[in-house]
């Protein structure tokens, strides 16, 4: 079993997509913060793209059970923000590219 990291997780979230853009939350921009205590238990910060967004609670219960499935995960707390406002430039190149927005 390899190491838990912020890498780890990241990898798992990006399988993720996001149901109207069709391009992974990862790259997106929608992850804030990753961070891991001693006992393995994994804690998201992310946000939506925006405030009304109808399918937040399913993109969060994807995160969730994606984190859940890294081998030696005990437990994940997926908390959604809308501070700072998410925005397109938090997007990676190649989302921005895929949007035509590069």
């Amino acid at each position: 079993m390899s190491q838990l990291n912020e890498d780890r997780v990241m990898d798992a979230i990006s399988e993720v997509i996001d149901p109207e853009l069709h391009l992974n939350i990862v790259d997106l921009g929608l992850i804030y913060d990753v961070k891991i205590n001693e006992e393995n238990e994994v804690h998201v910060l992310m946000t939506l793209t925006s405030m009304g967004c109808p399918m937040g609670e399913s993109i969060a219960r994807e995160a969730e059970q994606a984190v859940m499935n890294i081998e030696g995960v005990k437990d994940v707390l997926i908390e959604i923000t809308f501070e700072p406002p998410w925005g397109i430039n938090m997007m990676s190149d190649f989302a921005k590219d895929s949007l035509g927005l590069g």
